[in-house]
This record gives structure tokens, C-alpha cells and sequence, in this order.
């Protein structure tokens, strides 16, 4: 077959930049060059050991077949408890879609929601999967621009001037990828007001609720009248390093939740059940680990950010959650593409552009400090002298 026709949809439908970096990355490392790797969003750390353990004590005792397709009880009521918990609120097992990975409870939700003609709402720059199954759904992209001025938090007002009667979904995400801006409790409390008993709902990405480092996490569905409004996604790749398990989950009143298991049906029939096992042991057990990555993230996220800032024509915000920097290289006057191109190929330092996170994100480079400081240390060194011989 010379020209094979495929579906319009995948025209619309994007990508991660993050993993076409990476390919790049090891193809100069394959050719002998040395790369520090700043470019994927991923804890380098190891899975906590009682969780490994748990998936192999699951895989012995015959958890290697289907389960039901929303999850197995045990687990869903453990993460009903858990987030009970966490955002002061009640959950109901029912309410609780186990997945692979955190991701498909983005897609199966907009799949659910969100018609042709429907506007989604969505932070830009943001996780670019958002704007990507918002068109691949039929959806219309709103971006609700994303400002250095406001330390990246959502300008709820301007929000507001988006809302329109074809608005369906809102996208939230805090902390937030790629900036590590947080909003506040005031800037819910606003959303709050503007969308409550409208027929709009809210996807509230809270994958990296735990990884925090100034104020609190405040989830929109904790907020009074909101729960019904709210689907809460969250999943244990970055708080657990479990990033390969892909193990995820949404939370969502029932009726929603009964279609998004149907499109789980479709699409995955069910979440590995040894995996499922491991997250409910993830959840149950010793804190730790979780305490002792925040505290190194930290660590190295005042160590990237004191450097940036010590680059001639760089500025970098103190980030509040995640482990991403996101530095303001608007100075050079270049495409930020073209400086994180220059970096690979020059100074051997993998970082992304921040127009892979929307048209929003030119002028600023994301760099992922989950890597060691010695690491750090390093590129930023590399980056200062590349820096200085640009133009």
C-alpha cells in the first residue's frame, strides 16, 4: 500500500516532547558524548522496597489475572479511604476508577464529557496532553495563559472572562507541570464561586500533591458544594517512584465513574492486578520514603534555582511543588527551542523548551531537577558557559 489513509483524529493528536528529547539525548550519548538529563519528569529514585514486595508477595499468591474493570474492591476502598484522608471529604469505593497510569482518567473523562464544539479550559502552557485529547476528543482548546508576575498560579479573573455557555471542562493542575506553580486557597474559593451548580466540571490534576515544599495542598473538591463538580486524578508515579507501574486513579461521583469504567472496558479492560495489590500497600505503609524524596527534592530544587539565577540572562522563580524549573531566558531574544537545541548539542545538558508545554511557554526553558546535585551542579556549569558564548 504506497499512501495508506489513516483517521483525521490523528492529525490533532500531540506528544510528549519530554521522550523526543531523551532519543536525542542517547543518540549523542551513543556517538560518546556525556548528557546530564534534565529533560524527563520522572523521580530517580527507586521504588520503596515493602512496595516491590508487595507486588511480588501478589504475583505469588495468584494476582495475575482480570479484575473488575473499575479495580479490585480492596483497593478501591483503600484509596477511598485515602483520599477521605487527605482532602477531607467523603469517598465512597464507587466512586473510585483504578487505572494504568494516571492518564487515562484525563482521557476517558474528556471522552465522557467533552463533545465536538465543547470548550475545555486548560492552563498553557500546561502538561501538553491536555490540548492534545481536548482536540482529539473534539473538544475546543481555551488556554488560560499561565503568568512569571503571578509565581504561575491560574488569574481566576481572566478565567472567569473564558467561561462561556459551550464551557464543559475545566483543567487544573496544582502543583503544577511545567512551573511548580500552586493555587491557593483563595483562588479555589473564587472558582468555586464562579462555577458552582453549572453544568461545568473540573478535572483537578493532583498527580503531584505530595512533592510540596511551601504552603499546603488544597484540593477544589474539598471545598464545600464542589465534590460533585470535581474529578480528582491522582496516581503514585511521582509520589512512590513508580513511574513504569503505571498504576493510577480517578475520583468522581458515580454516575460519571460508571462511564469512565465503561470506556476502561474498551479501551483496557482493568489495571494489572499484582500492581493494584502494590499501590494498596503504597498507600498503607510507611510514609517515609515519600518524606525523605520531598526533602532531597527540595534540597536540589534551592540548588537549581540559586544557579539559574546566578546565569547571566537567566531568571528563575522559586518553584512550590513538583521538581520542575522553569527559568526565563527571554533575554536572548532567540527561540526558547532553539536555546534548549543549542544546550543539547553544546553544553550536552538535555532540558525542554517551554513551548512543549503550549504556545504560553516561549521565553522559558523546563528543566527537571530530578537528577542528583552533583548532577546539577554540573549542568548548570555547562549552561553558564554555553550561555556565555550564545548569540
Amino acid at each position: 500500500m504506497a499512501n495508506p489513509r489513516y483517521a483525521k483524529r490523528m492529525d490533532v493528536c500531540g506528544t510528549e516532547t519530554a521522550f523526543e528529547m531523551l532519543a536525542k539525548a542517547r543518540a549523542l550519548e551513543a556517538q560518546g558524548k556525556h548528557v546530564v538529563h534534565l529533560e524527563i519528569g520522572e523521580p530517580d529514585f527507586d521504588t520503596p522496597a515493602y512496595i516491590k514486595n508487595a507486588a511480588i508477595k501478589a504475583l505469588n499468591a495468584g494476582y495475575t489475572h482480570y479484575t473488575p474493570a473499575a479495580g479490585i474492591a480492596q483497593v478501591r476502598e483503600t484509596v477511598a479511604e485515602y483520599v477521605s484522608k487527605t482532602r477531607n471529604i467523603p469517598v465512597d469505593p464507587d466512586e473510585v476508577v483504578v487505572t494504568p497510569g494516571a492518564k487515562p482518567i484525563m482521557s476517558f473523562v474528556m471522552l465522557a464529557l467533552v463533545d465536538e464544539g465543547d470548550e475545555v479550559i486548560y492552563p498553557n502552557p500546561g502538561y501538553p496532553i491536555y490540548e492534545s485529547m481536548i482536540n482529539f476528543t473534539g473538544g475546543t482548546p481555551v488556554p488560560i495563559p499561565l503568568k512569571e508576575e503571578l509565581d504561575f498560579r491560574l488569574d481566576v479573573e481572566e478565567l472567569a472572562q473564558k467561561i462561556t455557555p459551550k464551557t464543559r471542562l475545566i483543567v487544573l493542575n496544582s502543583p503544577h507541570n511545567p512551573t511548580g506553580g500552586i493555587l491557593s486557597r483563595k483562588d479555589l474559593e473564587r472558582l468555586a464561586e464562579l462555577i458552582e451548580g453549572k453544568d461545568i466540571f473540573v478535572l483537578s490534576d493532583e498527580i503531584y500533591s505530595r512533592i510540596i515544599y511551601d504552603g499546603e495542598h488544597i484540593s477544589l473538591a474539598s471545598l464545600p458544594g464542589m465534590k460533585e463538580q470535581v474529578i480528582i486524578l491522582d496516581g503514585f508515579s511521582k509520589t512512590y517512584a513508580m513511574t513504569g507501574w503505571r498504576l493510577g486513579y480517578g475520583v468522581m461521583k458515580k454516575e460519571l465513574a460508571s462511564k469512565v469504567t465503561k470506556l476502561q472496558v474498551n479501551f483496557t479492560s482493568c489495571s494489572a492486578a499484582f500492581v493494584q495489590m502494590a499501590g494498596m500497600e503504597a498507600l498503607k505503609g510507611p510514609q517515609d520514603d515519600v518524606e525523605k524524596m520531598v526533602q532531597e527534592f527540595r534540597r536540589r530544587r534551592d540548588v537549581i534555582v540559586h544557579g539559574l539565577n546566578g546565569i547571566p540572562g537567566v531568571t528563575c522563580t522559586l518553584p512550590k511543588g513538583a521538581f520542575y524549573a522553569f527559568p526565563n531566558v527571554k533575554s536572548f531574544k532567540r527561540p526558547a527551542k532553539e536555546i534548549a537545541d543549542y544546550l543539547l548539542n553544546e553544553a550536552g545538558v538535555a532540558v525542554l523548551s517551554g513551548t512543549a508545554f503550549g504556545t504560553f511557554g516561549e521565553g522559558y526553558l523546563r528543566l527537571s531537577y530530578a537528577n542528583s546535585v552533583e548532577n546539577i551542579q554540573e549542568a548548570l556549569r555547562r549552561i553558564k558557559e554555553s550561555l556565555a558564548r550564545f548569540s
